[in-house]
């Protein structure tokens, strides 16, 4: 059963020894608002539709040891791999973008993976409908918890999500945080006060 979570949230997700997931899928699903059609919606915005990226920033205490994102889809250990980039969004009930995270295989320095969300082509989130984040039991399909991302905003990117150890398991926050910038390099200073 999934767990709806609102910003600040938190949910367990157990060891992988205990019978906690050893895989998870962090899905990010998102809809563009459309456009006024004809002449008023070229006068509108003539840009394309907006490309949402999701990122995995992977943290060994303040420190950012690496990242998994559209140009770099594995980490360097292999734990932690984006399933490809989508530029257009869909339907706001489907994953757009996924970033899967074996548990089991993250290197014992890391303590947290922090999820971005940022448009790469510096549209604003008042662009955007339906958006969420959900983190899925990647060997059953089963929905364990998802995060709803309530109304746009002026933010050019979300701080959406991180996992953190918790003993020998592992715990998801939902944060929701609005930042600025395009690429999760732009975002790691406002990501620090998450962590």
């Amino acid at each position: 059963m999934s767990v709806e979570l609102s910003r600040g949230e938190e949910i367990g997700l157990g060891a992988v020894d205990d019978g906690g997931p050893s895989v998870i899928r962090m899905g990010l699903g998102w809809r563009a608002l459309r456009r006024p059609r004809g002449f008023l919606g070229r006068m509108f915005d003539s840009r394309p539709d907006i490309d949402l990226d999701a990122s995995a920033v992977l943290f060994a205490g303040e420190r950012a040891q690496d990242v998994v994102y559209f140009k770099k889809l594995t980490s360097d250990d292999g734990s932690v791999s984006h399933t490809g980039d989508s530029t257009i969004g869909g339907a706001g009930q489907e994953d757009d973008e996924s970033i899967e995270v074996d548990l089991g295989r993250v290197p014992p320095e890391i303590d947290q993976i922090v999820f971005t969300v940022s448009s790469f082509t510096g549209q604003r989130f008042t662009r955007v409908r339906d958006a969420f984040c959900r983190v899925v039991d990647a060997a059953t399909g089963t929905e364990l918890a998802r995060f709803t991302l309530a109304g746009g905003g002026a933010s050019t990117a979300q701080i959406m999500a991180k996992v953190r150890r918790e003993g020998a398991g592992w715990r998801m926050t939902a944060l929701g945080a609005p930042a600025s910038g395009r690429t999760f390099q732009d975002l790691l200073p406002a990501i620090r006060p998450h962590l």
